[in-house]
Order: structure tokens, then C-alpha cells, then sequence
């Protein structure tokens, strides 16, 4: 860190002093040689000989910062002056391809949009079948540049399309950003549910109440749906310097992992089944981990429809020395079981609301995945 003081002076003072650049200046391409390399498969292993979720998206995540820095290259200097850090994952879309531990899987990745300090970045992940890479999942993520010492923002090199093709990825760009200030205005945290939503809520209210009581108190569940609050899981990690990243905090893709490990076992526990993950989407990353500190996660099933199951994970951190928790990311995953899961009712109106809200990024996802037998996904 003392090194990278001394590279303040080469942060330009304004987006016009970069020059612009094209998206195939940060196209990546990366192997991932499982097939050919039996060593590295273990780290990527399932027990029921699959590839796990959970490392590849610290692949993702590791990769959305290479493309970052191919795109702010700057071949006058030995070392970048700019620090990335993921600012959110917004949307990961599985397809109906197997993960085979066997055979390798390609990534690639590129620029899509910019802003002053924000880029998105998209992509791919392929793997082998015979003698061609079929895609497996699409991935787009929200990087931003910071200073030297990632302690306040600075400028990236615009973007240029160079054709029709790469106009409609900047334009999608663009679309996200809207989706996403939109997305956050209308915030149950912030603003009150919508009539619809309200009316759900009370019909789901109404059909837990005990018909042999009058009373608002007195309740019980419908068949076949379980209680909300039965659904949590809660795992506790201490962050040691082996998930560092070059900033000295705890590495995003090691928070994604643990994550989505506890979100899977939460899926799992309510459908009696192996759960298959079909999104993930809205992971904000709120204020770095420090290393030391006790990362405390909070796994519940937020939302289901037949064999869907929409999990939302809660992350909080607090030191040794300071035992006041602060939320440093929230994470939604939504996974698929082989046969059909409880409806969850919440009992609080707090419930209610992560009911509406898991109810919300379900619909936000882009295909229903039908589940097929050579689909095979877990941690």
C-alpha cells in the first residue's frame, strides 16, 4: 500500500486527459483446464461429481477485474494507478448445459459500458462437449475505479462502439443503469408496497387464520407450506489474510461463495432435494470486509413457486474489538429443486415484506429454466 501512494500522480484529473477505447481492447479470453489438469479439478469437485458454483463465481468475479484493468491500460506504467473493486453483480443467468468436472471451461469478458468511474462488464462461460465450447451461463457485473489507496473514485477511459452490434450492448448499458436507480427507488425499504402486493399479503394472511377462533391472533398453516422464519440457515467465517485481495480486504468472490454455499444447503434443507441454481442477480457490495473480521451470514427462503425456490442471504461483519454488526452485502439466489417445494407464509409484516421483495427479483428473472437431467449446477 505504501508503494501505491506514489501513484496518485498518474490518475488523470478528468475522463477527456484518457484516451478512448474500443471493447475489444478488453476482450478476454481464459481456460479453465479441468479436463487436462487433474490437480486443478479437485478445487472444483462436488461429491456428486459436478462443478461447484461456489468457485466459479470467483472465477467471475476475478475476471470482471482483469477485463477492467485491459480496459484502463495504461502501457507507459509498470502498474495500474487505479484500484478495482466489484460494485455489484447484477444478473447471472444460467443455461441448460451440464458442468462435467472433465472437461474444460473457457471464460470470456469485455467492456460493455462506461461511465466516469463505473464500467459493466459482460460474460461467458463456455464448456467442452465433443469438439466445441457450448455457453453455460451469462454474466454481467458493475466494476469501479478507485484511487491508489481505494479511498475515493477516479476516471476510466470512455467507451466507443465500433458497430451496430456493440451500439445495442452500450445502449443496454444504459437501459441497466436505469433499471437498476429504478429498482432501488421503489425499495420496500423505501416505499410502501403496491395494491397488488398489499392484496397478497392480506389473502395470505387470511388463509392462516384458525377458522375455529375469531381471532386475528390464532394461527395456522395452509397444507403443504411451512412458516417462513423455519427456513433460515446461519453459518459464522473468520476472514483470514489468505482470502486477501491486493487492498488488504477480504476478496468479493470469497464473500459470493460462502454465500451461495449457505443459500444452496438453505434450498436444499426445504425441498428435501439437490437444488439446482437457475439466476443469481442485485448482489450490492456495500463497504469492504476487513481481514480479522467475523463474518456472520443469514440464509432464508424468501419466496417459492412450484419448484422454484427464491433464497436471500444476509451478510454482516463486526470485529473482535468492536462487536457492533454492520451489513456489508445482500445476496439472491434463485435455485430450482427436482420436485415441487412448500409455499413459505410469512408471519410478520417484516416477513412480508422479504415475501414481496423475493417475490419481486423471482419476476425480474429473465427466462424460466426448465430443469433437465444433464443440468447439473451445485456448490
Amino acid at each position: 500500500m505504501e508503494e501505491r501512494k506514489l501513484l496518485h500522480s498518474f490518475l488523470a484529473k478528468s475522463q477527456k486527459e484518457l484516451p478512448p477505447r474500443r471493447m475489444k481492447d478488453s476482450y478476454i479470453e481464459v481456460l479453465l483446464p479441468l479436463g487436462s489438469e487433474p490437480e486443478l479439478r479437485e478445487k472444483y469437485l462436488t461429491v456428486q461429481n459436478t462443478v461447484r458454483f461456489g468457485r466459479i463465481l470467483e472465477d467471475l468475479d476475478s475476471l470482471g477485474v482483469l477485463v477492467c484493468y485491459m480496459h484502463t491500460k495504461n502501457d507507459s506504467l509498470k502498474m495500474s494507478p487505479l484500484s478495482i473493486v466489484t460494485a455489484l453483480v447484477d444478473k447471472i443467468d444460467m443455461c441448460k448445459k451440464s458442468l462435467s468436472p472433465e472437461q474444460d471451461i473457457k471464460f470470456s469478458g469485455h467492456v460493455s459500458w462506461v461511465g466516469k468511474s463505473s464500467m459493466e462488464v459482460k460474460m461467458q462461460m463456455f464448456q467442452l462437449h465433443g469438439n466445441e465450447f457450448c455457453p453455460v451461463l451469462d454474466a454481467t457485473f458493475v466494476m469501479v475505479a478507485r484511487d491508489a489507496e481505494n479511498k475515493g473514485p477516479a476516471f476510466v477511459n470512455p467507451l466507443i462502439p465500433g458497430n451496430v452490434e456493440e451500439e445495442e450492448l452500450f445502449r443496454q448499458g444504459e437501459l441497466n443503469k436505469g433499471k437498476r436507480i429504478a429498482f432501488s427507488s421503489t425499495s420496500l425499504l423505501k416505499m410502501a408496497p403496491s395494491a397488488k402486493e398489499r392484496n397478497t399479503i392480506h389473502e395470505m394472511f387470511l388463509s392462516t387464520l384458525d377458522p375455529k377462533t375469531i381471532s386475528f391472533q390464532s394461527r395456522v398453516l395452509p397444507p403443504n407450506a411451512v412458516w417462513m422464519e423455519s427456513t433460515k440457515l446461519k453459518s459464522l467465517e473468520v476472514c483470514h489474510p489468505q482470502e486477501r485481495n491486493i487492498f488488504n480486504r477480504i476478496f468479493g468472490g470469497f464473500l459470493m461463495r460462502k454465500a451461495y454455499e449457505l443459500a444452496w444447503a438453505t434450498a436444499c434443507n426445504l425441498g428435501g432435494s439437490r437444488s439446482f441454481v437457475v439466476a443469481v442477480d442485485d448482489i450490492m457490495f456495500q463497504k469492504p470486509v476487513e481481514i480479522g473480521s467475523l463474518l456472520f451470514l443469514s440464509s432464508q427462503v424468501c419466496f417459492t413457486q412450484n419448484n422454484y425456490i427464491q433464497v436471500r442471504v444476509h451478510s454482516e461483519v463486526a470485529s473482535l474489538q468492536n462487536k457492533e454488526h454492520m451489513t456489508t452485502n445482500v445476496f439472491h439466489f434463485t435455485f430450482m429443486s427436482e420436485k415441487e417445494v412448500p409455499l413459505v407464509y410469512p408471519k410478520t409484516y417484516g416477513e412480508s415484506m422479504l415475501y414481496l421483495d423475493g417475490q419481486r427479483h423471482f419476476s425480474s428473472m429473465s427466462v424460466p429454466v426448465s430443469l433437465r437431467k444433464d443440468y447439473r449446477v451445485e456448490p
